[in-house]
């Protein structure tokens, strides 16, 4: 049998933090194997219990989401741990940071409980989860403030194709919404993607929405 994935829930209002540690640990392939109701905490916790995600919440009191991401998940992180935010929709500026900061994925708090057990699934496989429906509004809300210049379309290294993926990727798009808009296969949506990712070195897919978004390619 494989091994549940081991989840860390990190959110200062109890009601929600019980609330998805119950439908969490219902699961047979997940397992909760602490909570928290800060950041700091989560930092500490996450060092002695090495879950495999950590579900976050953004405003907390001590250490914020977006600290506690950037320890846990960021460049100079010892041991990156994956990490899922989820938050109410008026706080999108601190999801887009936490994203900044090595976040895999976001949720909506209202989200079902089923995109909430499909994000950590899909967060633990090692792919990366954006809510497709507000992908747009959040990205491109807050890109014209925090782009710095980082590049441009012409110097990036990426075919005429690959930059025509990139921003459907950064539109919100899945792979499937990508094939059938270019009339090719969803294997090659995935190999045109996989080709992005390696050659502008980034993680994942949430780490292309903002390098699209800080280079000016998407406005």
């Amino acid at each position: 049998m494989t091994a549940p994935i081991r989840v860390l829930v990190c959110d200062d209002q109890a009601l929600i933090r019980t609330g998805f540690a119950t439908i969490i640990g219902a699961q047979p392939d997940l397992e909760v194997v602490g909570e928290c109701g800060n950041g700091r905490e989560a930092v500490d916790l996450a060092g002695r219990l090495c879950p495999d995600v950590v579900v976050m919440d953004v405003r907390m009191p001590v250490l914020d989401g977006i600290e506690a991401t950037r320890l846990l998940a960021g460049v100079g992180a010892a041991h990156p741990v994956k990490v899922l935010v989820v938050t109410t929709f008026n706080l999108d500026e601190y999801v887009y940071e936490a994203l900044r900061a090595g976040a895999s994925g976001f949720l909506l708090k209202d989200a079902p409980p089923g995109q909430l057990l499909h994000g950590i699934r899909t967060v633990a496989s090692g792919a990366a989860l954006l809510a497709p429906e507000v992908t747009r509004q959040l990205v491109g809300r807050y890109a014209a403030r925090i782009r710095p210049a980082e590049g441009t379309p012409d110097d990036v290294g990426l075919t005429p194709r690959e930059l025509e993926v990139l921003r459907l990727i950064a539109d919100g798009l899945s792979n499937g919404e990508i094939a059938a808009r270019l009339v090719i296969s969803q294997e090659t949506v995935k190999t045109y993607v996989s080709r992005i990712l390696t050659k502008l070195d980034l993680r994942d897919r949430v780490q292309a929405v903002v390098y699209a978004y800080r280079t000016g390619l998407v406005t």
